[in-house]
Order: structure tokens, then C-alpha cells, then sequence
């Protein structure tokens, strides 16, 4: 199983100077330099930026092209194309384009990839069909940035091509030097691609979208405050759902978007808060990344995204629910056929001895090829290490990748990109098909480039300061939430409390995932602990140890109107 390496912050700065300077306890001062957030201007925007602080559209190499070739579509009446992907992003980007070339008058519809008979991305079955159908131009989003030969088949057959995405530029690397393979398109509009001077790459699809939206409002007369208005919400939902760092500019835009979110006048949003029980409250990242989010990628997984589209573009909400609906029912058969993924993963790595491998590939002939991802992700977090699932496709093997930290999934497949058919992705998440005979010679040979060390592989776990239980209180944890929203880049604040020892446990739920624990500490004080995860490993670790060291994190958690504070253990050791 997983190794952790625990890292207490060291960070140095005159909290106290700070916490007076912008009105916040020297521990919230702490925690801001931790997240190495430094000088009061960076301060200041990260505790009250404001949509003002946004970056202009502008800025974003290909923007102002985009939006002036399909402001002159619209006057010359052609037929657009939007083509997007099976994903939240996806889904979310599409819809932004579809409802802002609407608002517009402009002529569009949308073509959403099967994620399995059509692949990712452009294809040329789908600009052949757009051909046929009278299409002018193809608009992409959150794909077209590797469709270099795509984009020029489209151009043969005297369509234009304009590529909205978000991941990396694709390239060759000969003596040291790479060369970008980027889309012949009329317009690129990417924030990777080289010469753009955007001052934020790390947006989503969705994200890029809405700037191109921005651009084409301000050509139309209907300003881009208007497009901020119109999609601030699907954009906060796709940057969350897409695991984006919440850091720069998509801390403000999830932050302003999950406040318009808890009050949205999208019918089909509202029925899916609705039916996931959430309707009326306060939301967060939380609730996107793993209650709404799995709901709208479920369907794009087990059926086709264009449910999830269709319950957007829904103008009723008594129409919507149903669709909502059935999508929770989908996410919830998507859940059982991952947990048995995960199962069978489980058992080939004790089966065939891999769990001293580096990189762990597994091929799982079986496996929905949808879930592929979701398995390998599940399988990191239980072992600490590079992941790749494999699966049976209809065009032979499939697969998914999830890393870790130390590990670049994207430039170590490329040292063996001749054995497979297509392969594509970033630092932490990769994509990739090959022939079945080739699946244990890409074993091998990732395994075999991987220059990690085993202890290198440990999870690192990043500690804010050491802090016993008794030093928290009410008004502390209060200013937390100027820290939100918490996910990927923008972690919660996690503390360390010594040597804990365990007085009485109880474990909760069918599931047996939830304990309860009173502990007493150091200073022989009496507290209550909440765990969520594998409770006999923990009453094992209790047992041996005695008393344990913890990391956890403090919340306010009310019941029946009285509030009282929670402490949930994180790890152990």
C-alpha cells in the first residue's frame, strides 16, 4: 500500500504584521504564506479579489480572430458546427458556445463525440458528417489542439476550422529542441500555445469559451460584462469538475460562481440541485467535484453527453427533472461497476505481484472502458504511484492514466509514443490506445524509463503547523472560510496534533468507512475524532502504537441549531 512522507510548512513571514494589516488571525496569515501567496497585493486579491480582477479576453492569443470570423459567419449566414467532448468541461464549453453564438444570431448546433464509438476530439467521420449537412465551419472546445490532420482534411473540403482548447501543444523533440505541432485552423484560441501572453494558462475549456464569448459579445454591441453574466456559473462548474487549480483567476471565478450557482436560473441545474438534494443551499467545490459534477459526467461515461447537454439547454424545470433524474440513477450505477473495477484491480496486483512496481499497468479485459480513469485514479490513491488501467475497446485496447506528484505522465508516454495508435494528456491524466500484443511491452518499458525511486513514490503530505486540538476554537475556524473554495491547488488547511491516544471508537454506516473516536491528547484532554476511510487499518495502527500522531482538519458542524467543532482525522502514523 501507499507510503506518506510527512512535510511540516516552514514558511517565513511577519504573520503577526499581516493578520493586523488585512484583519485576520497570524494563523490565517500563516496558512495564506503556506499557499505561497506572498506581498499584499497577491494578498489582497486572494482574499477579496473580485470579478474586476479577471484578465480580459484579449489577452489570449486567437481570441480576437475567433470572435471576428464567426462575427462575420453570423452576417454571412453560414451553418456552425460546434464540436466538444464527453466530459464536464466539455459539456459545459459546448454549452456556452451553443447559447452565446445563439444570443448573437448566429446559425449553430452541437456534436458531442461518443466517448466510445467516436473517440476524443475531432475526427474525420465527424467532418465528413458536417460536410454533408451544409456545415461552414467548425468551432472546437476542450479538443482540436492535437488535430492537426484533422483540421487540414476540414480545410481540403473548404470548411474553416477554429480550435478552441485547453491542453498541452503537441510536439516533436529532435537535439534537445521540440517542435509544436499546432492545428492549421483559421483561429487557435489555447492559452499553452506558444506566443500567447495570457497571464493565466491553467483555465479550463470551458473557461476559454466563455473569453471567446466575451470577445464575440463586445464585436456584437452586447458587452462582455453580459457573457460574464451568462456563464460565470457553467464556467466555476467546469473548472471544479475538470480538477483545474483553484489558484489566480479560477479561485475568483469559482468563488463568484458557486455564489451565483446556490441561486441559478438555469432550469436544468436547478433540477439537478434539486433531486441531489441541495437545492436552496450554500454551495462548494465540494458539492460539484463529487455530488452534481459525477451526476453530469455518469452519462457521458455509461450513455452519451448529450443528456447532460440536453438537461442545460432545457427551458422548463418540470421537463428538466426527469433528465436530472435519470442521470443520479446513472451516477449510481456508475458507482457500483467502479467499486467492482477497483475490486478486480485490486486482485491482479496481489495475483500477478505487482505491488512493487513503480508504474502500475493494468489491463482489465472486462472493464467498462469508461471507467477507466475513475479505477485508475482509485488505485493511485490506495498505492502512491503512477496508474494506468487498460481495457478492451472496439478498436483494441484502451486506456486511462492517473499520477502522482513526482511523476509527468505525458512526458514519460512520450518516450515510448511509438507503441501506441493515439495517445494524449497532461502532467497527472493521460488518455492512450495500442494493440493488445503491445500492452506488456508498454509495461515494460514504462516501468523500465521510470527514474523515481521507491521513496520517491511516497505521497507527500503537506502539513501547515503543528497545532493540538485545544488551540483551535470557533472564531479561528470562522476565518477559514476566507480561504475558500478548497480543492486541487487551493488545499484545506490540514494540522498536526502528537502523540493521541485512543479512549473509545465507534464505527458508523452499513458501509463501516465512517468511526467515531474519543482521544485524548498530550495534555490529557478529551476530544472527538471523525474518520473516513479504512477504519480496521487505523484500530490496528492504535493498537500497535498506543498513541499515534495525526494530521486532521478542524470544521463547524451544526446540528438542530447547536454548532460544535468537528475535528476529522486526515492520516496517521
Amino acid at each position: 500500500m501507499k507510503q506518506e512522507k510527512w512535510f511540516v510548512a516552514a514558511k517565513r513571514a511577519d504573520f503577526a504584521q499581516i493578520g493586523q494589516r488585512f484583519s485576520i488571525d497570524p494563523v490565517v496569515a500563516r496558512l495564506i504564506r503556506n499557499r505561497d501567496i506572498e506581498g499584499e497585493e497577491a494578498v489582497q486579491k486572494y482574499l477579496h479579489g473580485g470579478l474586476e480582477d479577471l484578465y480580459a479576453p484579449e489577452r489570449m492569443k486567437g481570441v480576437s480572430q475567433a470572435a471576428e470570423i464567426l462575427l462575420g459567419k453570423r452576417k454571412e449566414h453560414r451553418k456552425i458546427r460546434i464540436i466538444g467532448d464527453y466530459d464536464i468541461d466539455g459539456v459545459m464549453a459546448a454549452y456556452i458556445l451553443k447559447t452565446g453564438l445563439d444570443r448573437v444570431g448566429a446559425e449553430a448546433d452541437v456534436v458531442i463525440p461518443h466517448r466510445i464509438s467516436d473517440g476524443y476530439g475531432l475526427n474525420d467521420g465527424l467532418i465528413e458528417a458536417a460536410h454533408k449537412e451544409g456545415v461552414d465551419t467548425i468551432l472546437t472546445c476542450d479538443n482540436g489542439i492535437a488535430a492537426a490532420p484533422q483540421t487540414r482534411y476540414a480545410h481540403e473540403l473548404g470548411m474553416t476550422v477554429i480550435v478552441t482548447d485547453h491542453h498541452e501543444v503537441p510536439y516533436e523533440e529532435a537535439e534537445g529542441v521540440r517542435r509544436y505541432l499546432l492545428p492549421p485552423a483559421a483561429a487557435v484560441v489555447d492559452p499553452k500555445q506558444p506566443g500567447c501572453d495570457y497571464p493565466f494558462s491553467g483555465i479550463c475549456g470551458a473557461v476559454v469559451a466563455m473569453k471567446l464569448m466575451q470577445a464575440l459579445y463586445d464585436l456584437a454591441g452586447i458587452g462582455s460584462a453580459a457573457a460574464l453574466e451568462d456563464f460565470l456559473e457553467m464556467a466555476a462548474f467546469a473548472t471544479v469538475g475538470d480538477v483545474m487549480e483553484l489558484v489566480d483567476e479560477n479561485r475568483i471565478l469559482v468563488r463568484y460562481g458557486l455564489k451565483k450557482m446556490s441561486r441559478t436560473a438555469n432550469p436544468g441545474l436547478r433540477a439537478l440541485l434539486e433531486v441531489c438534494e441541495l437545492g436552496g443551499s450554500e454551495l462548494s467545490a465540494y458539492h460539484i467535484g463529487f455530488v452534481l459534477g459525477p451526476c453530469l459526467n455518469a452519462t457521458g461515461r455509461l450513455d452519451t453527453a448529450r443528456r447532460a447537454l440536453s438537461l442545460l439547454m432545457t427551458p422548463d424545470k418540470e421537463a428538466a427533472l426527469p433528465i436530472a433524474m435519470d442521470l443520479k440513477h446513472m451516477n449510481e450505477s456508475r458507482k457500483e461497476m467502479t467499486q467492482a473495477g477497483v475490486e478486480a484491480a485490486e486482485k491482479l496486483i496481489r495475483e500477478q505481484g505487482l505491488g512493487e512496481r513503480k508504474v502500475l499497468v493494468l489491463y482489465l479485459p472486462d472493464c467498462h472502458e469508461s471507467l477507466a480513469g475513475i479505477i485508475a485514479g482509485r488505485i493511485r490513491e490506495l498505492y502512491g504511484r503512477p496508474v494506468f488501467v487498460l481495457t478492451n475497446g472496439e478498436d483494441g485496447v484502451k486506456g486511462s492514466g492517473r499520477s502522482i506528484e513526482a511523476y509527468s505522465m505525458y512526458e514519460e508516454m512520450s518516450k515510448c509514443k511509438d507503441l501506441f495508435t493515439k495517445y494524449g494528456g497532461h502532467k497527472m491524466a493521460a488518455g492512450l490506445s495500442l494493440p493488445e500484443e503491445r500492452v506488456p511491452l508498454f509495461a515494460e518499458q514504462i516501468e523500465r524509463n521510470c527514474s523515481l525511486a521507491h521513496e520517491e513514490l511516497a505521497e507527500k503530505v503537506h502539513i501547515d503547523m503543528q497545532m493540538p486540538f485545544g488551540y483551535v476554537n470557533e472564531a479561528l475556524v470562522r476565518q477559514f472560510s476566507l480561504l475558500e473554495p478548497f480543492g486541487n491547488g487551493n488545499r484545506r488547511p490540514l494540522f498536526a496534533c502528537k502523540n493521541v491516544e485512543l479512549l473509545e471508537s465507534r464505527i458508523l454506516g452499513k458501509s463501516g468507512r465512517v468511526g467515531k473516536y474519543t482521544v485524548r491528547d498530550e495534555n490529557r484532554m478529551r476530544y472527538e475524532l471523525t474518520y473516513f476511510g479504512e477504519q480496521k487499518a487505523l484500530l490496528s495502527c492504535w493498537e500497535e502504537k498506543k498513541k499515534i500522531h495525526v494530521t486532521y482538519y478542524p470544521q463547524l458542524h451544526t446540528y438542530r441549531g447547536r454548532t460544535e467543532m468537528q475535528f476529522v482525522l486526515q492520516n496517521y502514523m
